[in-house]
């Protein structure tokens, strides 16, 4: 059957262009050597759950391998993509995928967006065409000096515990005793019946001591790869002996070749020849979509830094 002019070729064109795994129209492609295509996402997801499941990644379609080496992106399905007609999310009006993102963001009546008097604590949220009707009417200009202090307190109680963290990272700063370096993330498979993936570092020395990390997916979950929501906990190990109590605190990176976004946490231990391994705690990625692009790599490159605390 010959499709209508107009809609209907861009619907088998759509089709066509983006492939058989695509969970979303994505403009980002990525094709096996066998010519198959996945959008980018569903190719680290794919990734990701080949690692969880020590399988090798295949092709959904010809179940041929595929990994970052062997599959490269399609720069012309990619950019038939960026023309093909998308909805918005807001007015439900097609738009090419190359002028959507700025539509949702700017032009479209529809998107969703806050009140100017956010700022003094008006919670509206609404479609930007009530916005003006909405703030001319809003009641949060006409609050007492005692009611806004209140609503700023409370602001800036969110606010005081980000500046703690920062002002936390600068005070370490200044520490005599300052050590990093890049550690690499290597994956392994325990000895059980049923294997569980884990990582661990190689031997690295940093304040002249010995050290190891570890990191497991979702606490050692028995199957991670039937789960949506993705996490790493990562370990801190003293290898080396110590004469004394070791107090340090510790916070891992992203490295400087990775696009993962890391939140930094500090952590605290104090390190001796009985106690010498921290408990497992989050590494705080953004989301599972970024646990699962740590996942699909051949190894997990971030880094660490230890400052060393002197009594």
């Amino acid at each position: 059957m010959v499709p209508k002019p107009g809609g209907e070729w861009s619907s088998v064109l759509s089709h066509l262009a983006l492939g058989v795994v695509s969970l979303h129209a994505a403009v980002s492609s990525v094709q096996c050597t066998n010519g198959h295509l996945m959008c980018a996402g569903c190719f680290i997801h794919l990734l990701a759950d080949a690692r969880l499941k020590e399988e090798q990644a295949t092709c959904p379609n010809c179940r041929c391998e595929i990994s970052k080496s062997l599959c490269c992106r399609n720069l012309a399905v990619e950019k038939a993509v960026s023309e093909l007609p998308s909805e918005c999310g807001f007015c439900l009006r097609q738009f090419p995928r190359s002028l959507l993102e700025r539509h949702q963001k700017e032009e479209c009546q529809d998107r969703v967006t806050q009140c100017k008097y956010k700022r003094i604590g008006c919670p509206w949220h609404g479609p930007f065409h009530e916005l003006t009707v909405h703030e001319a009417a809003c009641a949060h200009p006409t609050k007492t000096g005692n009611e806004l202090m209140e609503i700023l307190d409370e602001m800036d109680q969110s606010h005081r515990k980000e500046m703690q963290l920062y002002n936390s990272i600068f005070s370490l700063l200044s520490f005599e005793k300052i050590g990093y370096t890049e550690v690499q993330f290597r994956p392994y498979r325990t000895d059980d019946f049923i294997t569980r993936l884990y990582y661990e570092t190689p031997r690295f020395t940093v304040l002249n001591q010995t050290w190891v990390l570890k990191a497991r997916v979702n606490d050692s979950e028995r199957n991670p790869n039937l789960s949506c929501k993705r996490t790493l906990s990562f370990q801190l190990l003293l290898k080396s002996k110590v004469t004394a109590p070791l107090e340090c605190s510790f916070l891992l990176l992203k490295g400087p070749y990775d696009d993962v976004r890391i939140s930094p946490v500090i952590y605290h231990f104090v390190f001796t020849n009985e106690s010498n391994e921290t408990d497992y705690v989050p590494l705080p990625i953004i989301d599972s979509v970024e646990c699962n692009k740590l996942l699909a790599a051949k190894n997990i490159n971030l880094r660490l830094f230890l400052f060393q605390i002197q009594k």
